[in-house]
């Protein structure tokens, strides 16, 4: 018996990968996050399948589940959105399997920064203007951000930020960076990336609270911060430079040294 955490994805079905599909196919139970994970996901589970939503249910009701799951000889399906790798709270799940003695595997998904990358046409690496993507959150209700992991410090690198479950925080968001990225900086804010009612709000670090208010986003977004969102000029990739010269593409009888 295994429980498989399974990234669904972002939202869309047919971003689900195929390795979860088939997982999800062949596991008598399934458990899945309903608040974030579509039904058409988890309706690849086979006939007569133990279909639950685990939004209401608390994390000693969820493996309870799993326990009775591999009392009975059963797989599990635990589907995660995006990937379970990012906010997934697989860790605590993990943990407590690893007391029972259930064997687990992880299958990865497409996490939410990458449909929101998507959806926006962009690019979040681009040379000489940002070469690093930092997934990160803010502290509001839930665990409190650890170490030197706060904003402020964070957003002194200047990477690409992609901030998650905190756009009711966009205020404390907003004043933190501008000092680091300037007031004219890009922000989108995106809203359940490649569902059918995802919404996408452009604006800079000094206009993009009052473009939210309007649009009435409070939950489910993904917040990105960084100049690759509206570039004025960047330099080609050496990647396919001519002069880059590399195992697959060695320089050829000829060309200039």
């Amino acid at each position: 018996m295994t429980v498989w955490f399974i990234g669904a994805g972002p939202g869309a079905p047919d971003l689900l990968t195929i390795r979860g599909r088939d997982a999800i196919a062949r596991c008598p139970v399934c458990l899945y996050a309903g608040s974030l994970v579509p039904e058409a996901v988890v309706a690849h589970a086979p006939d007569g399948a133990i279909v639950m939503d685990t939004a209401p249910m608390t994390l000693d009701e969820i493996i309870a589940e799993m326990e009775k799951a591999h009392a009975a000889g059963h797989d599990v399906a635990r589907v995660h959105s995006g990937d379970p790798s990012l906010y997934g709270a697989i860790g605590e799940q993990i943990r407590r399997l690893d007391a029972l003695g259930i064997d687990f595997e992880i299958v990865p998904g497409v996490p939410a920064y990458a449909a929101a990358a998507a959806l926006l046409k962009r690019e979040l690496t681009l040379p000489d203007v940002s070469q690093t993507v930092i997934l990160t959150r803010t502290a509001m209700k839930a665990t409190a951000m650890p170490n030197a992991e706060d904003l402020d410090t964070l957003g002194r690198s200047g990477a690409t930020l992609a901030i998650h479950l905190s756009v009711r925080n966009l205020k404390h968001v907003c004043e933190t960076l501008t000092p680091h990225y300037g007031a004219d900086c890009p922000v989108a804010v995106v809203y359940r990336a490649s569902w059918p009612d995802e919404q996408v709000v452009e604006g800079t670090l000094s206009d993009i609270r009052q473009k939210l208010r309007a649009a009435k986003i409070t939950r489910t977004a993904l917040i990105l911060v960084g100049s690759v969102l509206a570039p004025d000029e960047f330099r080609d990739s050496a990647l396919y430079d001519p002069d880059h010269v590399h195992v697959l593409r060695p320089r050829r009888k000829g060309d200039a040294l």
